[in-house]
């Protein structure tokens, strides 16, 4: 490990006993930039399921499945909420007079009850009857983007299809014009490169968001003037607490569907498709059998989770027979909850037929991803159109992919080869 390149080591503090440390840098950690799956499982396989990292400042990692799945049922121990929603407040009201709008991605950042409030307008958006109406656009859109590549014998994914894919359902939903796609495609690489742990990258994230809110409120302007059949006309309908919603609610709306619905579902692709890509006999079973494609898809979320929520400890406590206190921070790391050697026979392996096929890759408790019934159709057609339209890929033996690591294990490049 190249110790250069990793965030500097901060104190233990005392109530931590020293067999609950690890060292282990998730934002810099040099095997997650080089293959994530092999370095969380080599974690998995090492770490305790609940650990502390001395390092980015010294925070709580829940590398277990249990632990990761009872520390994001419990939201009343483990704040969703960076800090009491009464603070945020209160700092928001302190800014300069003309200042932007600093748009929260709501229900993301809220604990309950406050996040029901919030959340219950999306859940009709995101029914299982909402997104099955739109199945026809998400395999018009995926035979768009495979077959104008079938002849060239080669591609990087990433770009060619699993970014554009959900950018364009992202817009299409909202009733967002298809000529911003550059604009979010661009919003979307930025978002993935600089994710990190320090004051710096919170600043950064929080200019990221107004850019997103800057560039979408012209439509959302025009949406509550000239309604139409899209995401941002409905939910100028509703009313939270009785309340007409208002533009910084629509606005938080905006930037919470843009981070959770864009590469989030893009990486997923890409893990899926290198795995298929070094499995040509699995390749094969899958367009012999399109049916068993839904199966598959899940395993593939097990095997390659990626995102990892951020919780707040709200008081002091105990979990896991270990002392934590208020404000400290806590990792779910979803991507090792996944691989957990005491959850699942051979982790590592991916299993058409395993028994236990749960996972938690869309998160549990309240803050399950309202997406999860989009994300699934989504992978499920663009699988299908692939394996229909593509001949055998592979993976480009002079091109490695490559990878980020930060709140998203995120595949950056991924190049395949086939015989055209």
């Amino acid at each position: 490990m190249n110790a250069a390149s990793l965030s500097l080591l901060a104190p233990v503090p005392n109530h931590v006993p020293e067999a609950a440390v690890f060292d282990f840098d998730m934002f810099h950690d040099p095997g997650l930039l080089e293959d994530p799956h092999q370095r969380v499982l080599e974690l998995a396989r090492q770490a305790p399921p609940v650990f502390w990292t001395p390092r980015n400042g010294g925070h709580w990692i829940f590398l277990g499945r249990d632990a990761a799945f009872d520390g994001a049922r419990d939201s009343s121990s483990f704040s969703s909420e960076m800090m009491p929603h009464d603070q945020m407040m209160a700092m928001l009201a302190m800014m300069p007079k003309g200042s932007p709008h600093v748009p929260i991605p709501y229900p993301i950042l809220l604990d309950p009850p406050l996040h029901e409030r919030y959340r219950q307008p999306l859940q009709t958006v995101f029914s299982p009857r909402t997104v099955s109406s739109l199945k026809d656009k998400i395999r018009e859109l995926a035979v768009d983007l495979i077959d104008p590549i079938v002849d060239q014998g080669r591609c990087e994914f990433m770009s060619a299809v699993a970014e554009p894919l959900p950018v364009q359902i992202f817009l299409k939903m909202l009733g967002l014009p298809l000529d911003m796609m550059p604009q979010y495609r661009a919003l979307v690489k930025e978002n993935l490169a600089a994710q990190g742990a320090d004051a710096d990258a919170g600043a950064a994230a929080m200019q990221r968001l107004i850019k997103v809110a800057a560039i979408m409120r012209d439509e959302i302007l025009d949406r509550r003037d000239n309604p139409r059949d899209d995401i941002l006309s409905m939910l100028w309908k509703v009313e939270i607490d009785g309340k007409p919603i208002t533009l910084e609610d629509m606005e938080n709306y905006g930037v919470l569907l843009f981070i959770a619905g864009l590469d989030t579902v893009m990486n997923a692709m890409g893990y899926a498709v290198r795995h298929l890509a070094q499995d040509l006999e699995l390749q094969d079973r899958l367009r012999a059998d399109p049916g068993l494609i839904p199966k598959a898809a899940e395993e593939m979320l097990r095997l390659y989770s990626f995102v990892v929520p951020v919780r707040r400890v709200a008081r002091d406590l105990e979990f896991g027979g270990l002392q934590m206190k208020a404000n400290e921070r806590v990792m779910l790391y979803l991507p090792g909850a996944s691989l957990d050697p005491a959850a699942y026979a051979d982790p590592g392996i991916y299993d058409l037929e395993r028994d236990n096929k749960s996972h938690i890759a869309f998160n549990a408790g309240p803050h399950r991803c309202l997406g999860a019934h989009l994300a699934r159709l989504e992978l499920q057609t663009l699988y299908e159109e692939l394996l229909a339209r593509m001949p055998r890929f592979r993976l480009d033996p002079e091109r490695p992919a490559t990878f980020l690591c930060s709140h998203i294990l995120g595949v950056d490049t991924l190049h395949l080869v086939w015989d055209s």
